[in-house]
């Protein structure tokens, strides 16, 4: 539609820069879209084989994705902290980074300029426990599993003007379950959503 409007020969200029506008953030959006989806499917399909594992240090895979987010994070004004410390697990390096810069990446949207994103890292009867917290206003009253079905959005406005395809936590969820693990996403009491990943430790 607006496409066949920019076709009128007497549209004003200014409506006329409108209307690309709209076509080219649309464009993007689809673009994201489409990336989305063909990431989800990939994962999905992906079976990973024994001698394609190996040992992953959570803390590396948290700074790795703290400095390649660091523009972003910077533009959006949010404070990242990491700490703690987590057992090394068995699994696949890039695709736990993917996982993690979506977690952090999606916390980043729904914090105030100046907010804050913690991963904080442990382990927790045989499992390497990685969260994901921050100070936003959460999710709202909702079943937290929903958060995690293909194109769910807690809250449909405010994802689409942050860019959001609703894929994210999808993408995350099939990484995590094709590491055996589980993760479960919770409102904190004093505000703000956690994320929370665990997956099985091995030896050192």
């Amino acid at each position: 539609g607006n496409a066949e409007m920019l076709q009128d020969p007497d549209l004003p200029e200014a409506m006329r820069v409108k209307f690309t506008d709209i076509i080219v953030s649309e464009s993007e959006r689809l673009s994201r879209l489409v990336s989305d989806l063909l990431t989800l499917q990939r994962i999905e399909r992906v079976q990973m084989l024994p001698e394609e594992l190996s040992r992953v240090n959570l803390r590396q895979v948290a700074q790795s994705v703290v400095l390649a987010l660091h523009a972003l994070l910077e533009e959006r004004g949010a404070n990242v902290e990491i700490i703690g410390e987590a057992p090394d697990v068995l699994g696949s390096a890039d695709h736990l980074r993917e996982a993690l810069t979506n977690l952090v990446e999606n916390a980043s949207r729904f914090i105030d300029p100046g907010g804050h994103i913690t991963i904080e890292l442990c382990g927790l009867r045989g499992s390497s426990v990685i969260q994901v917290k921050d100070d936003g206003a959460g999710f709202g009253d909702i079943d937290p599993s929903l958060l995690f079905g293909r194109f769910y959005r807690a809250d449909l406005s405010r994802a689409r003007n942050t860019g959001g395809t609703g894929l994210g936590l999808a993408i995350v969820k099939s990484i995590i379950d094709a590491h055996d693990g589980r993760i479960e996403a919770v409102n904190m009491p004093e505000g703000g959503a956690n994320f929370i990943i665990a997956i099985p430790s091995i030896g050192s």
